[in-house]
């Protein structure tokens, strides 16, 4: 009786279609507006020239490292960081500031600082602003890198700066299943939705974000909204003031350029690819993760994880295909691979495939539909953060085979690694309580555990 009732419950909330399960939940129909500046989640810090727009990244390729990054408004100011913990006597570490100009627009100045030698699942507290106001916050160090570390990813897309995104944000905060590192799928301020792409809208995104993003690392892949290109207004630098603002650590991955690298978190290995930088064959972005990919030691790191914005499977009619390009040149070596999953924005919904593969067509063959295929990753996209662009509603009918689940809502998942075979995975809607899961299934590693792990088998 029991397990009838909990059927009737899903049957209640989806319907499904020729693929996977499309969600009757109907989101209320309202616009998506801006916070006004004067919001509370823009407030600036008080006392001169206080350091705002406080953000952290891992900083090295093992966690052993962070970038600490700031904006001072006024001047320069100190570019120190003092770091400490509970075992560890205070060290210093000297960073550098910078600005930039875009158009009518001079930022402020801008901080990196890169802590080196910290210890592994160790809490640090750090100090910035010296000398004038400071501030203090703190963060934790991911475990050793190692087969079995247990880890939890927040994973956040498309995020904006709206009251939704303020929900969406608020949600992942509260959500019991703490991620202990935010997975940024793309697409931060929404700067370029307004005249001259207003460049203070970067600095109300810094210090919106700064309640999360200065305690635990986000790890971000640039969107399209990141490109900033503007030849209108005599902008001709594409990324310009992400690049100033969002540092990454790509050198340590043999990158030359910052848009892809890779690093190591616990158990995870994390591929960070461009949608919007050059990937044709040749081309660094093509070298490098030509090189990148044999790296990978899974008895080291088991879980493979690939973050995009442009997503290669997708099946709403907003931005539909944009990814196909890419998905033709690197599919294949994802699913040599056996990539676990790739997480992607850019639609401004929700989205899980099945593992599919389509790599068996070619020009002459006809073999043009995806098939189910066990060493191929799971596709999900979250570029429901909330934005000024809104829902994205308009779905493909019927739904591929390739789609498990879709729902046109905002919200935030969570990848929780448990061991080196299996992880689980949830998708949170906003409109419900933050442990309630939309969507879940368990995920079996495709190396050390590669048995049928899709939904609709497991149904």
């Amino acid at each position: 009786m029991a397990v009838l009732i909990v059927f009737g419950l899903l049957l209640s909330l989806a319907m499904v279609c020729n693929g996977g399960i499309t969600s009757t939940f109907v989101r209320k129909t309202e616009s998506t507006v801006d916070m006004p500046y004067e919001s509370d989640a823009f407030q600036i810090p008080p006392g001169h020239n206080a350091p705002q727009q406080v953000h952290i990244t891992q900083g090295d390729q093992e966690g052993t490292a962070m970038i600490v990054s700031w904006i001072t408004p006024d001047e320069p100011g100190s570019s120190v960081v003092l770091f400490w913990s509970d075992k560890h006597k205070t060290k210093k570490a000297e960073g550098k500031a910078k600005q930039y100009k875009y158009h009518d627009y001079t930022s402020g100045y801008i901080h990196h600082c890169t802590i080196r030698k910290l210890e592994h699942n160790t809490k640090y507290y750090y100090k910035i602003g010296i000398g004038q106001a400071e501030r203090t916050f703190w963060f934790v160090t991911p475990p050793a890198v190692g087969p079995d570390a247990p880890y939890t990813f927040g994973l956040l897309g498309d995020l904006g700066q709206t009251f939704d995104s303020n929900k969406t944000l608020a949600h992942y905060e509260s959500n019991p299943l703490k991620g202990q590192t935010v997975l940024c799928l793309g697409d931060l301020s929404y700067a370029d939705n307004h005249p001259n792409h207003d460049q203070v809208k970067w600095d109300t995104f810094g210090r919106f974000i700064e309640r999360s993003a200065a305690y635990q690392p986000w790890i971000h892949t640039a969107g399209n909204h990141e490109i900033d290109y503007a030849p209108e207004i005599g902008e001709t630098k594409p990324f310009k003031p992400y690049k100033h603002r969002y540092t990454t650590p790509f050198k340590a991955s043999g990158s030359t350029a910052p848009f892809w690298y890779s690093v190591k978190i616990a158990s995870a290995h994390i591929i960070v690819l461009s949608s919007y930088s050059s990937y044709g064959k040749y081309t660094p972005q093509y070298k490098w993760l030509e090189q990148e990919l044999p790296k990978v030691n899974r008895d080291e790191t088991p879980w493979l994880i690939v973050l995009v914005h442009s997503p290669w499977y997708n099946s709403y009619n907003y931005h539909y295909m944009e990814g196909e390009t890419m998905r033709v040149q690197f599919e294949s070596w994802f699913v040599q691979h056996k990539v676990d999953v790739v997480f992607a924005g850019h639609v401004h919904a929700y989205e899980r495939s099945e593992r599919v593969s389509n790599i068996a067509n070619n020009l002459e063959n006809g073999k043009c539909s995806p098939v189910k295929d066990q060493s191929a990753p799971v596709y999900i996209t979250i570029g429901d953060g909330g934005n000024i662009e809104g829902l994205a509603t308009n779905m493909r009918d019927p739904q591929p085979d390739y789609s498990a689940y879709r729902e046109a809502s905002f919200g935030h998942a969570i990848f929780d690694i448990k061991n080196r075979t299996h992880a689980y995975y949830s998708w949170h809607r906003n409109d419900d309580g933050a442990a309630v899961k939309a969507d879940s299934m368990w995920f079996f590693n495709r190396y050390h555990h590669p048995v049928d792990d899709s939904t609709s088998s497991q149904s």
